[in-house]
């Protein structure tokens, strides 16, 4: 079967209250796109909610793995599950509502510029959206929320046997580095290699200060931010010497090299994240 050209991977981990108002952002029912569902590790209803959309369309397929871990999937469906890649691939966070026309932009942005290997969108609300989008435009960032691959970059990526370490919190900064260095290391690094968007973006589920979850997932997410901060280190060290090729299956087998050099950064709040990421690291280390 000839792979469509554009193929929407959703990445979705506990996503019940958002999983409808992304996929309905999708365009579902087109003839040359396939949606992929890839449910990962969720303990809620994303998975019936996402059945029964696909039940009403032809072109929305969903995955379950039990196993938790936003690259540890994105490994998996990409290289394991796909038997062929597209033209263009999006990546969509379970939680993002797509500006209209997103995805349609992300592709012409990659048809427009045969040497960008991805383009990025932009965030469309939160206090810092203009802050992020300057940024953005100005560094060529990506954002995990909503990005595109082209087919090509993924295809090299398999052929060079190039997985996300499985462990790793947030597959954008490794992506967008990949991307950059086309596959090697930081010598060849090249901003213009990410098309940043601005006719794609996307929409979050908004924080409330006055909701209690809200603040158990920010106070998550900090300790996760600590988490990547310490990741990036060592990644860092890896895009600078052997590239992508030297990334270990996971960044854990690192931690016993790695983690005595490191300390709790000094300012506050990050003093207080810093240090519980670093003792829930050390526990983990293999």
């Amino acid at each position: 079967m000839t792979a469509p050209d554009i193929c929407i991977a959703v990445l979705a981990h506990n996503e019940a209250g958002r999983i409808a108002t992304c996929l309905n952002s999708l365009p579902l029912g087109h003839a040359d796109v396939d949606i992929h569902v890839v449910i990962n590790g969720s303990t809620d209803d994303t998975a019936q909610i996402a059945r029964s959309i696909a039940a009403a369309t032809h072109n929305l397929t969903v995955h379950e793995y039990e196993q938790g871990g936003k690259s540890r999937s994105w490994n998996r469906f990409v290289f394991d599950e796909l038997n062929g890649f597209s033209t263009y691939h999006i990546f969509v966070d379970g939680d993002a509502q797509l500006r209209p026309g997103s995805v349609e932009a992300l592709c012409s942005a990659l048809q427009n510029d045969p040497s960008a290997n991805a383009a990025s969108a932009l965030p469309m609300n939160g206090r810092r959206a203009g802050y992020y989008a300057d940024a953005m435009r100005r560094d060529h960032g990506l954002f995990g929320d909503l990005y595109a691959l082209s087919g090509q970059f993924l295809s090299r990526m398999k052929a060079q046997n190039i997985r996300l370490p499985e462990d790793l919190i947030g597959d954008d900064g490794l992506i967008a580095a990949m991307a950059k260095t086309d596959l090697g290391n930081e010598d060849n690094w090249r901003d213009d290699r990410i098309a940043v968007c601005d006719n794609a973006g996307f929409l979050c589920e908004p924080v409330s200060l006055l909701q209690i979850n809200s603040w158990q997932m920010q106070y998550k997410r900090m300790i996760n931010y600590s988490v990547r901060h310490f990741q990036n280190r060592m990644i860092t060290d890896i895009m600078r010497g052997p590239g992508p090729a030297g990334l270990p299956p996971t960044l854990s087998s690192l931690y016993p090299q790695q983690l005595p050099q490191y300390r709790p950064r000094a300012r506050f709040p990050e003093f207080w994240f810093d240090r519980i990421a670093l003792k829930r690291m050390a526990a983990s280390a293999g």
